[in-house]
């Protein structure tokens, strides 16, 4: 239902004139914003998005409706201090956790005890505030100090159901984790930047030095933070073999509509991993074979089906009768494995179906890339300790379609 709603729309001729509504869907929940003036969309819809990272930062992962609900308290405190008069303010994670502490059982007893939030909110602001560096603590300190990155690239495509690549399209981020004390200057570099595009930056990096040298030259926030996002540049030049096939095939009756029995339908789905893909592996999965994780797929149905009986031969399938969708839940996939799907489906009258909805593939493929981005080097300055420091790639789909025959 929610790929049906626009993330923008607009509602002329309110009791408030007109008004522009910006929403977002993250972990079965609507993130909706009302804006009586024009603004910038993708101003809203990415504080849209910070809020519902800051409620993963503080709650965990899923921060869905229930969620929501057992830490409404600690939900309202956080949306007073992220919007001010209705404009975005504070929406750095460390300076919110100076002002509001994230909910611990001890702080839950008290506020019950109490009967106020004063287990939660911090009379002190933030050090961040008054420094030149609000997204790092001041005095933060890591009895082992170390620092991730991950290089995550996105694959968008769209594939027949044959499975050749009808359109495709690459974009990645870097996400890091920082556990590192004091105020630590990094310098982050590429072997081969000129694959980067399009590029957009956490505020803790300095933007002329990446446009001067093609490096990353930064103070990292502590814990978790996204640093870039970037394009691959002439992705669509790319030829990219997808690691993992689809076949769907969906039958629809025998097309006698003079029959007054409602038609059936079949459905026969395969899954399975390519033995030669276009993805570049590191050094460490070069010695094994390729393994797929989190393979999954959802199928929707045509609105004219009224039930579906599935059966699968490796993971499990669950159908939901009111959206008319099933999703097969693989897991991990091995060249060797043949998953299939098959079923039967009962239509809702005699009449052929009009539209045939694609299907969505879902599947991660650790310690690989698309473009072959890799990092060359990861210095530190400022500080005296040398860090561990973890680098890794990481390829997922994104908006991964497969057409039906």
């Amino acid at each position: 239902l929610h790929d049906t709603v626009p993330p923008v729309m607009e509602v002329p001729e309110s009791d408030h004139g007109t008004l522009y509504l910006f929403n977002v869907l993250r972990d079965g929940l609507s993130y909706l914003s009302v804006c009586p003036a024009e603004v910038s969309p993708l101003l809203t819809l990415e504080f849209l998005h910070r809020v519902a990272d800051i409620f993963v930062d503080y709650f965990g992962s899923p921060a869905d409706e229930s969620v929501i609900k057992d830490n409404f308290s600690t939900v309202y405190q956080l949306l007073e201090e992220m919007v001010d008069y209705g404009w975005p303010l504070t929406t750095e994670p460390n300076a919110l956790k100076a002002m509001i502490r994230p909910p611990t059982v001890m702080g839950k007893i008290q506020q019950v005890v109490t009967g106020g939030s004063n287990a939660i909110v911090s009379d002190a602001l933030p050090s961040g505030t008054i420094s030149n560096m609000p997204w790092r603590t001041a005095g933060v300190k890591h009895a082992h100090n170390e620092i991730y990155i991950d290089i995550v690239e996105e694959v968008d495509a769209i594939l027949d159901s044959m499975g050749n690549v009808i359109s495709s399209d690459v974009s990645g981020s870097i996400q890091a984790q920082s556990l590192l004390s004091g105020v630590p200057d990094l310098l982050l570099t590429f072997k081969d930047p000129s694959f980067i595009d399009d590029c957009s930056f956490h505020p803790c990096v300095r933007y002329n030095r990446f446009e001067l040298d093609n490096v990353v030259s930064f103070v990292p926030p502590d814990g978790n933070f996204e640093l870039m996002r970037y394009r691959i540049r002439n992705s669509g030049a790319l030829i990219f073999s997808p690691p993992v096939y689809c076949t769907p095939q969906l039958i629809f009756g025998d097309g006698n509509t003079a029959s007054s029995a409602p038609q059936s339908g079949r459905i026969v789905v395969n899954v399975g991993a390519r033995s030669i893909g276009s993805l570049i592996f590191s050094a460490a999965a070069r010695k094994g074979s390729m393994v797929v994780e989190d393979v999954a797929v959802t199928i929707p149905f045509p609105k004219i089906v009224k039930t579906a009986n599935l059966s699968v031969n490796m993971g499990h399938v669950i159908y939901d009768e009111a959206g008319k969708v099933a999703r097969w839940t693989i897991g991990k996939l091995d060249e060797k494995k043949k998953p299939q799907l098959t079923g039967t489906m009962v239509l809702d009258g005699n009449r052929r179906p009009e539209e045939r909805p694609p299907l969505n593939l879902e599947w991660k493929i650790p310690l690989a890339s698309v473009s072959g981005l890799s990092v060359s080097g990861l210095s530190l300055t400022g500080e005296s300790y040398k860090p561990y420091k973890g680098v890794r790639n990481l390829t997922k789909s994104g908006r991964f379609q497969v057409r039906c025959s």
